[in-house]
């Protein structure tokens, strides 16, 4: 089965978390919700999430790594070892690496977002003007996926379905949300 890890921490952006979570476990897709914090961790507008493990019991081997945003979470994720190594790591493997908001923020400390990304418009002036998209929702730069924030998470996530199962299981999640 193919199996994703989303780190989180206090201040998650909830919306792009949920799509995340729903949508790729929706495509059947073994989601692993780890906690950087407390296993119950406080998104940026009080919704709480309990998450599967804690980020430093990680020991599974994953096909993808996706970063929601929101903030502290996107700087929390940024000074983060265990998240730190492990982008590091999916990196030097040449797996995926996914993240939306000001995740890529997280990206670009460790050193593995490649040339081209979006983000959250005004998180470009902390990571680099050079290679943003702001005009673009998406953007995949070989095996680097970004989104610009909560009103483009369910195609960010619909993007990530596609990419780890393929354009039928892509088509089947999105009609049964009713997307466009």
């Amino acid at each position: 089965m193919t199996k994703i890890l989303v780190p989180i921490s206090n201040g998650f952006e909830e919306i792009e978390t949920v799509s995340i979570i729903d949508i790729c476990r929706r495509a059947e897709i073994e989601v692993t919700v780890a906690a950087v914090e407390e296993l119950e961790t406080v998104g940026a507008h009080n919704i709480s999430i309990k998450a599967d493990c804690k980020i430093e019991d990680v020991n599974d081997e994953f096909d993808m790594i996706v970063l929601p945003g929101g903030l502290p979470n996107a700087f929390i994720l940024a000074e983060n070892n265990y998240v730190q190594n492990f982008l590091k790591k999916m990196k030097k493997e040449n797996k995926l690496i996914g993240a939306i908001c000001a995740a890529p923020y997280a990206l670009h400390k460790a050193d593995v977002l490649n040339q081209n990304y979006t983000c959250y418009p005004s998180f470009e002036e902390k990571i680099r003007l050079d290679g943003y998209h702001q005009d673009d929702n998406i953007v995949i730069d070989d095996n680097v996926i970004t989104s610009r924030g909560p009103a483009t998470a369910m195609n960010f996530a619909l993007e990530i379905v596609k990419i780890l199962q393929g354009k039928k299981k892509y088509i089947e999640v999105k009609n049964g949300l009713l997307q466009k």
